[in-house]
């Protein structure tokens, strides 16, 4: 540790563009924000104002969500966004059309987080190189294991979109150093075990875990999973590079609005 900063001490490796233009906007800030959406829920109008609040509120990255009828991370409030965006009809190729718009728009590093199957569907390589050609820079397939997803990973080489891999406090050394090996632009660190929407105890064990993810990390690494107040933001300044903050933006944007999701967002900035 150096000046509370949790170096790394991961092995030297070349690290993409995405993971060099991240170090490069933490030189700038204290720590950086990603925020999450479900695309097509509630809808893909609310969908772009929150993008829009996004960029006007300071977020750095934007992951989103392609909907998928078994969602196998994400918990009740998420699973529910799910189904009601499956059942409005929402198409995967909206979904792409969307994103071309989001990236065209707003300068965000943009993300999507999706399932295997919906590769498969698309086919693995065209949906990667599609994803690549409208300018999102990497992917989160949590069940896509580097062993059993030759393809998946040959693309994304290929097309210069970032594989982005999760690990969780109860990973195994031996298995999150080879993680931290294959994973690309970042290290997405989920706080707990668990699906998402519950709240996370941030704590001696949280800093615990993060130490071993820049042992083994010389990608910058994300921290998600029960993210919901302005002081958990704060206590990952110095140990994490990016706050990832899911469930509880949907939830204001629920009981509150766009306004509460302004709100909410300027007072998760630390500075």
């Amino acid at each position: 540790m150096k000046n509370g900063r949790l170096l790394s001490s991961g092995k030297a490796r070349n690290i993409s563009n995405l993971a060099q233009e991240i170090l490069e906007k933490r030189k700038r800030k204290s720590i950086l924000l990603m925020a999450h959406q479900i695309v097509g829920y509630p809808d893909f109008e609310t969908n772009y104002e929150m993008i829009r609040l996004f960029h006007e509120c300071g977020v750095d990255l934007v992951e989103l969500q392609l909907p998928f009828s078994e969602p196998i991370a994400d918990g009740p409030l998420f699973l529910k966004a799910n189904q009601k965006a499956l059942e409005r009809g929402t198409t995967i190729e909206q979904c792409l059309d969307f994103a071309q718009k989001v990236t065209r728009d707003f300068p965000l590093f943009c993300i999507f987080m999706t399932y295997y199957n919906i590769l498969l569907q698309f086919g693995v390589k065209q949906f990667v190189e599609t994803a690549g050609s409208i300018g999102i820079r990497g992917l989160i397939v949590p069940d896509a294991f580097p062993e059993e997803s030759d393809e998946y990973f040959a693309a994304c080489k290929q097309e210069h979109v970032d594989p982005i891999l999760v690990v969780t406090p109860y990973t195994p050394d031996t298995r999150m150093e080879y993680l931290a090996n294959k994973t690309e632009g970042l290290l997405y660190c989920a706080a707990r075990k668990g699906v998402t929407g519950a709240p996370t105890s941030f704590g001696d064990a949280t800093t615990d875990f993060l130490l071993r993810c820049r042992q083994y990390s010389s990608t910058p690494i994300g921290v998600g999973f029960g993210i919901q107040h302005p002081d958990d933001v704060r206590y990952l300044v110095n140990k994490s590079d990016i706050a990832i903050v899911g469930s509880t933006l949907l939830n204001v944007l629920e009981a509150e609005g766009t306004t509460g999701v302004r709100e909410f967002l300027l007072s998760l900035r630390p500075e």
